[in-house]
């Protein structure tokens, strides 16, 4: 028997899941899937991750959100349901609708505020954006379970039916066991839809971390999210067992409750869900935007003629002819770089913005990083830095042999940055311009503290007495593991886990 996980969390649902892409992917080729999805709580980041990490490993990744749907108008602020839904990619088309809602309902369709604020879409945009897509009845938070949850099987099938008629074979009912009553109702009762529908079963488990090993660092990972301690009787718990199960692990489930055919038939289906989907096709060359130049031009020649006006009056000369030999011959050198490479334009939406910047007085940096070596960016004042003069290479920000884009990057004054999103925006489109996200990952002795204070002890306790205040000596270098660290040195060693309750005691007798 096989099974392919199909509702999966990784680190990417922010101090929810615990799961790396890298560590997931690995341990379930290790259970043998041939499948594995990605479902965050309503995010995409891990998407590309994914397909990299499962290139080379004979394993095929689904891509996947667990979205929030409400009922309504997403742009009205009102309490409601917000209901768990599972969508996964059946192909490429599927990623792009997929994207689509996943953005809209970012950028639309946001409810509640702070930590407790969702990303929603409706049924609606599900019908719109449907081609392509595979879908779930999620977990206990889907809106067929609520329904049932709350006595209520008419709505129960009305909502199943509605999903049936939407997305036909696509739509799956879930099973999960995590050992609650309400798993046992739910799911006896989605049984009997599912035999009155005809809609298929799956058998799913929540996972939001990779091993059983793991039950305790994930739990202390939500009281780090919710700011609880360990010992907090009144806080959010996992059941300890939604981790990525094998096969075996799944057949065991659901046995007190339904039939055995029953499992097996939904635990093969995971098979049938993950044959379906096709390989995706969604890497592309980079695209530029359309960057209008004056009538009688192309980008190459504009930027061009506006480059060697720059470079005319950085050097303070009256024309081309009276520039001296090594800037000729270097910028001519970095134009014809740039147009046998295709990033003229990209140079001319640069220039066009920190143009904007300069001439609106709003502050603009000098120019950092490998674009400093540029003589064409110098002299369109994209950076103050002659690379000439300074002996700066151009190789360094483009070469030939690497394909990867230029990257320019600025500094603007943080007060009217805005200034600056607003004028691109409106110049090229509000769906041509998006921000981007950077992820950090906690430092070791970030850990380290966290840990402590959900544990509710002195930082000192987690090392004995030969390694006390090593903590301040812990590396905040997010590329060094912790555990790598602690083998490296001799001098360190934590103290075992079941430690903890005896030293907290002992600080309460004598004190830190």
């Amino acid at each position: 028997m096989s099974f392919v996980g199909l509702h999966i969390h990784s680190d990417y649902s922010m101090l929810d899941g615990a799961s790396q892409l890298n560590d997931l992917v690995t341990r379930a080729v290790e259970l043998g899937m041939p499948a594995i999805a990605l479902t965050d709580h309503g995010v995409m980041y891990g998407a590309v991750g994914l397909l990299k990490a499962s290139k080379g490993k004979g394993i095929k990744p689904i891509i996947g959100n667990e979205m929030y749907l409400i009922n309504g108008d997403i742009g009205l602020q009102e309490r409601r349901p917000r209901y768990h839904q599972v969508v996964l990619a059946k192909n490429t088309q599927g990623y792009r609708n997929l994207v689509k809602l996943t953005t809209i309902s970012s950028l639309q369709g946001v409810q509640g505020k702070g930590i407790f604020s969702r990303p929603c879409i409706n049924k609606d945009l599900l019908t719109q954006y449907h081609e392509g897509l595979i879908v779930t009845s999620a977990c206990l938070g889907g809106e067929v379970p609520q329904a049932i949850m709350q006595g209520k099987p008419e709505i129960a099938r009305r909502v199943a039916q509605w999903y049936k008629d939407l997305f036909g074979e696509d739509y799956y009912l879930e099973i999960q066991d995590h050992g609650s009553q309400e798993d046992r109702v739910v799911n006896v009762e989605i049984v009997r839809i599912a035999r009155e529908l005809d809609i298929k079963l799956i058998a799913t488990n929540d996972s939001h971390f990779i091993s059983c090993y793991d039950v305790e660092a994930h739990d202390a990972l939500l009281c780090i999210q919710t700011g609880k301690l360990i010992t907090e009787d009144k806080r959010l718990r996992y059941s300890g067992t939604e981790y990525l199960k094998s096969a075996d692990e799944m057949a065991q489930l659901f046995r007190d409750h339904l039939p055995d055919e029953v499992i097996g038939e939904a635990i093969a289906n995971t098979l049938e869900v993950a044959n379906k989907i096709e390989e995706y096709d969604i890497f592309r060359d980079p695209q530029s935007p359309a960057y209008k130049v004056p009538d009688g031009y192309t980008p190459e020649t504009y930027m061009e003629e506006i480059t060697w006006l720059g470079l005319q009056d950085r050097l303070k000369v009256e024309s081309r002819t009276d520039i001296n030999d090594t800037y000729k011959e270097r910028l001519e050198y970095e134009l014809k770089m740039l147009e046998q490479m295709g990033y003229s334009t990209y140079f001319l939406v640069v220039w066009d913005y920190i143009k904007y910047a300069r001439d609106n007085g709003i502050a603009v940096g000098p120019g950092r990083g490998s674009a400093a070596g540029s003589l064409v960016a110098y002299a369109l004042g994209i950076t103050n830095i002659d690379p000439v003069h300074h002996g700066l290479l151009f190789e360094r920000f483009l070469n030939p042999e690497r394909k990867s884009m230029p990257d320019i990057d600025t500094d603007f004054c943080i007060d009217q940055r805005e200034k600056i999103i607003e004028y691109v925006t409106q110049k090229y489109g509000e769906d041509h311009v998006a921000q981007i996200i950077t992820f950090n990952r906690m430092t070791s002795k970030a850990v380290l503290k966290d840990v402590a204070r959900v544990l509710d002890v002195p930082i000192s306790y987690f090392f004995d007495e030969m390694s006390a205040g090593v903590a301040a000596k812990t590396p905040d270098d997010v590329h060094v593991h912790l555990g790598d660290h602690v083998a490296e040195r001799g001098d360190v060693r934590l103290v075992r886990p079941g430690k903890v309750d005896e030293q907290r005691r002992r600080g309460d007798e004598h004190g830190p």
